[in-house]
């Protein structure tokens, strides 16, 4: 342990300033990786056996995409943050304010604060299902379930978003040309300023599984798993891609830019790779998904944002916890678990529970076809997720490993730096240099400059 010898002078002022004072300085990054738990299957451990699954993979978040009783109740006390997840087939009911009330009443209200409710996704992928009831009735279901929450004063702990597909694009490569399609261009609009207002996330189901499925060929399995290879350049940018979940991100960036919403905060609610597949499911394979998912997780532990957003917080959920024996569609869609019904796992990722190796994750040989080289184009996902997904949960978790040291020693170096400050200075001088909390419409429009030239400077180091 290190000694407090070298600060003879006002010892108590360093604690006070290394433990409250830096409380101000946010983190570099502030990137989590979760894990869906879905529960589409008639053989699954109970909420309770889930628990020691979960926190044995360091998790602590999770994402339902319903409110089951049965898992918020198990979940209570146990620390573990959830989003809460209101069906499609409820849409056109809740976006009554009364009906929705009593949802939030029942669902959300009724669990606080044991279980630690954060989120409410409204519907799943809604805006490519081509059901005009549908869309018609998202947003005002968002917005009566937002005015809920504001007169039961839950706003500012529990936010509101919904999930898209990648197919809400028209066009994702190269990432630099990132579209909404033209036919929901006003729908995304109306729900964009919704997250500007409120300030909750946009969330994305990217699937690089699908894009290779569909062109083996011309899809490098490299590119895909997160492996070593050459990527691929952007050339409007000039910013290079070693992995395709990264260049999907980016071209979710660029629609946001092009409509003036570059502000709102894109997450990965949902990516995974498939340990079993039918016969034309090319890839799916336990090495594969061990590669896949293994490898993700090691370059969230980075804390690396994306080409375009190099200092963005990276949030994303790999589907699933368990593979679910009643999903229907392809063999795929029942296999995407980390662990087994009886709790084995499928699979051993390491760096899950924390533990980062060295290196990519190598799973042995792959299967399926494809060449593995270094992929020369990028295919985008054409459906964006499983149909017909219908899952329940997902989890997020923090990782430490050797970031954790680096922070704990830039608090320290930050707190040095506090205590000679106040050799020369006096705390109120100190605490006056703090940004203030609110920005003026000229301030915005400087830091959005600022931003610009950031991400001008990051085109650079991203090079090869």
């Amino acid at each position: 342990m290190a000694s407090f010898t070298a600060f003879p002078i006002y010892p108590f002022l360093f604690l006070t300033i290394s433990g409250c004072y830096l409380l101000h300085v946010p983190p570099l990054m502030a990137s989590s990786l979760g894990v869906n738990y879905g529960q589409i299957a008639n053989n699954l451990p109970s909420p309770d056996a889930a628990i020691s699954l979960i926190k044995s993979l360091g998790v602590s978040k999770v994402k339902l995409y319903d409110a089951s009783p049965q898992v918020l109740r198990a979940f209570a006390n146990t620390g573990v943050e959830f989003v809460v997840g209101l069906g499609n087939e409820y849409l056109s009911k809740m976006r009554d304010p009364d009906n929705a009330l009593q949802w939030v009443k029942t669902n959300v209200k009724a669990y606080l604060p044991q279980t630690k409710i954060t989120c409410i996704t409204i519907g799943n992928e809604v805006l490519t299902f081509n059901d005009s009831s549908l869309t018609s009735n998202l947003l005002p279901t968002m917005q009566s379930i937002y005015t809920a929450l504001q007169n039961l004063g839950l706003e500012k702990q529990v936010s509101v978003t919904t999930a898209h597909s990648l197919a809400i694009l028209e066009t994702s490569y190269p990432p630099s040309s990132g579209a909404f399609r033209r036919d929901l261009k006003n729908c995304i609009t109306a729900i964009l300023n919704f997250h500007l207002k409120t300030g909750s996330p946009l969330l994305i189901n990217a699937y690089p599984f699908f894009a290779y499925k569909a062109n083996p060929k011309q899809v490098g399995l490299d590119y895909v798993l997160f492996q070593q290879n050459q990527g691929v350049l952007d050339p409007s940018t000039n910013l290079r891609y070693d992995n395709m979940l990264f260049a999907q991100i980016d071209a979710m960036h660029t629609a946001l830019a092009n409509l003036g919403f570059k502000r709102v905060c894109v997450q990965v609610s949902e990516t995974g790779w498939p340990s079993k597949g039918d016969e034309d499911e090319v890839g799916a394979s336990p090495e594969n998904a061990k590669k896949y998912n293994g490898n993700l997780v090691k370059l969230v532990n980075e804390k690396r944002g994306t080409p375009l957003r190099p200092n963005m917080d990276l949030d994303v959920y790999i589907f699933a916890l368990f593979n679910e024996n009643l999903k229907p569609g392809p063999v795929s869609e029942r296999n995407y678990g980390l662990f087994k019904p009886d709790g084995t796992p499928v699979y051993q990722i390491g760096g899950v529970t924390g533990k980062s190796g060295t290196g990519n994750v190598t799973g042995g040989t792959t299967s399926g076809g494809g060449s593995g080289g270094p992929s020369s184009s990028y295919e985008s996902s054409s459906d964006g997720a499983p149909s017909g997904y219908l899952s329940i949960s997902a989890a997020s978790l923090s990782y430490g490993g050797g970031s954790s040291m680096l922070y704990l020693q830039g608090l320290l170096l930050c707190a040095c730096m506090c205590w000679c400050l106040l050799s020369f200075s006096d705390m109120n001088s100190i605490f006056n240099c703090m940004p203030p909390k609110q920005y003026s419409a000229f301030e915005i429009k400087r830091v959005d400059e600022e931003e610009n030239e950031r991400m001008t400077e990051s085109s650079k180091v991203w090079e090869r």
